[in-house]
């Protein structure tokens, strides 16, 4: 029988930290990840087309200079644009975890058409990097092929000071509703409302500070593209894909693991194999 296995790569630009919490993520999950440096993609040693998933993780890619993600989004756009738009209209599942959703946004990638840039993470609203446990909620109506089957909150880490989803205007708020983009949401802990991510607004109270930990937008943590296979958030669900990981989990909190998106990923990832 043939190894069905996606070949998943994990793409390493100078400045991320995350690659291997990442690798784990995936391995759990059943794909076959390889941290891959950004240059063996630009000096052709390595190619997006012999893999079938694409992560893109956290760190501080380039000290984020000129903001986070910013050169990050640079090389994407302006060295790789090609071969990754291929690998996107293709169908194969992407995925940008804080820098690597920041990156995406910054490229067009999100919520997309690239090259337009339709939204942007910016300063936290507090204007301090925050770092703590938040839960995230999958938007019902999203058209993601991530967050789909999650019935469950998924509980995390951020770890960001330029988390703050913010857009230019109503129209485009709206639209990122109407069109299904938001893929996930903060909520707090005694919220029990879902999200309905076809309507143009959301129909639950605000998660506040500190269940919104950086002031986004109608509390957005993740955005998706129209086709689905792209996703991006700032929180870290491969921070918390074993039971253990959680730091009050000899209590019992160790339920919400984030593991659901990466096998949602590799399920989708197989179909290219």
């Amino acid at each position: 029988m043939a190894d069905r296995t996606p070949r998943v790569m994990i793409l390493h630009a100078p400045g991320t930290n995350r690659d291997r919490d990442a690798a784990l993520a995936c391995t759990l999950a059943g794909g076959a990840p390889e941290i891959v440096h950004i240059n063996e993609i630009l000096f052709g040693e390595r190619e997006f087309a012999a893999y079938q998933m694409l992560v893109l993780p956290g760190g501080f890619s380039y000290g984020d200079d000129l903001g986070a993600g910013r050169l990050w989004a640079n090389d994407l756009y302006h060295r790789f644009s090609h071969d990754l738009d291929a690998f996107i209209a293709a169908g194969k599942p992407v995925i940008g975890i804080c820098n690597g959703f920041q990156a995406l946004v910054k490229a067009g990638y999100l919520p997309g058409p690239a090259p337009r840039q339709r939204v942007t993470l910016t300063r936290n609203r507090r204007g301090v990097f925050e770092c703590r446990w938040v839960r995230l909620r999958a938007a019902e109506g999203a058209g993601s092929l991530w967050t789909q089957g999650l019935e469950e909150d998924i509980l995390c880490p951020v770890a960001h000071g330029e988390g703050r989803l913010a857009v230019p205007d109503e129209a485009t708020r709206q639209a990122l509703w109407r069109e299904g983009l938001v893929a996930l949401t903060y909520v707090a802990a005694e919220d029990g409302a879902r999200t309905d991510a076809s309507r143009e607004i959301p129909i639950r109270p605000a998660a506040g500070y500190p269940a919104n930990p950086n002031g986004s937008v109608d509390d957005i943590a993740g955005l998706c593209n129209g086709a689905g296979n792209v996703l991006g958030l700032m929180p870290h669900p491969e921070n918390h894909v074993l039971a253990e990981q959680h730091p009050r989990w000899t209590r019992g909190a160790g339920q919400g693991l984030g593991i659901g998106l990466f096998r949602n990923g590799v399920a989708a990832a197989r179909e290219f194999v």
